[in-house]
């Protein structure tokens, strides 16, 4: 019987996380997509328009349960993560925020196979209704992922800021 492998994106906004999630669904992996734009989508719907700003502990209660869902929801064979449990108490050192202790026992419960973390790329930012983030603070953002991983004992490997189809070979060279 195949084993489930777990193969975690990270990475500020501004990477091109989004672009090659998107492509490594084409070529037919199974990926979990972010689920911060749905839950910021909903909540625009609902009347507010900036929940992480808002209500940064309700947005990031949000988002845990979102990426444990997806995490117990992985198949057999090799499943791609668009964010994981770890980037929800990584914010909280970026936004200064207490970090629930509950949030720190499932990024350590619930552990990925492999990290990958995009550095943020100057050439390809972009500001949307989703992203709040300027160029900078995405750079703070990232620095602070790679260290809270680590201190997770990952060891995040860097993706070069290269074409998708680079990346991906990049990735897919590291967990053959």
């Amino acid at each position: 019987m195949e084993a489930i492998h777990r193969i975690l994106i990270i990475g500020g906004p501004g990477s091109g996380k989004t672009s090659l999630i998107k492509d490594l669904e084409k070529r037919g992996h199974k990926v979990h997509h972010e689920v911060s734009r749905e839950v910021i989508r909903n909540a625009q719907e609902k009347g507010i328009e900036q929940l992480f700003l808002t209500d940064p502990k309700a947005f990031s209660d949000e988002l845990l349960a979102g990426r444990t869902q997806q995490f117990h929801q992985a198949q057999t064979g090799i499943n791609f993560y668009d964010r994981g449990i770890p980037d929800v108490p990584a914010y909280h050192i970026f936004t200064g925020d207490p970090i629930p202790d509950d949030y720190i026992v499932a990024s350590k419960q619930l552990v990925y196979d492999h990290v990958f973390f995009l550095p943020p790329w100057e050439d390809i930012y972009k500001e949307d209704n989703e992203r709040y983030e300027s160029y900078e603070q995405a750079v703070v953002i990232g620095n602070i992922l790679v260290d809270f991983y680590k201190k997770l004992d990952y060891s995040p490997l860097i993706v070069p800021l290269t074409s998708i189809e680079e990346r991906y070979l990049f990735i897919m060279d590291h967990i053959a």
